[in-house]
């Protein structure tokens, strides 16, 4: 008798695994293909952004004379990052390269690789 019910707590427990496993592997499936589908819609829209503006060449924008929200148009950079560029020129003077823009927090080396054709100093 206790190996009966011994044999059918197995199989139950079998069973639950192997349908959990089905549940979690269909979800994976779910969100990859949303995050993929983000994935490639966003570096195409930034790489449209970047192509129009560096086909005008009058389009770079000067990162120490421009404002607030004329960084904003500027691929990857939001209200917040466009303010700590604006309040560290204003705390410690103007850039003199831009590659000066990395100090700036929020700027990593893979931002500003993607900025570099689009920002001058002058």
């Amino acid at each position: 008798m206790l190996c009966r019910t011994h044999s059918f707590s197995l199989s139950h427990l079998l069973l639950a695994t192997v349908s959990l496993t089905l549940v979690l592997d269909a979800t994976a499936c779910v969100k990859r293909e949303r995050n993929e589908r983000a994935a490639v819609q966003q570096p195409a829209s930034d790489q449209q952004s970047i192509a129009v503006i560096a086909s005008n060449q009058h389009a770079r924008i000067n990162i120490n004379t421009a404002s607030a929200t004329e960084l904003e148009m500027l691929p990857g950079i939001g209200k917040a990052l466009a303010a700590r560029i604006v309040e560290h020129r204003e705390k410690y003077g103007l850039f003199r390269r831009p590659e000066h823009l990395i100090i700036v927090r929020g700027i990593s080396d893979r931002r500003f690789r993607a900025l570099r054709e689009l920002i001058t100093v002058e």
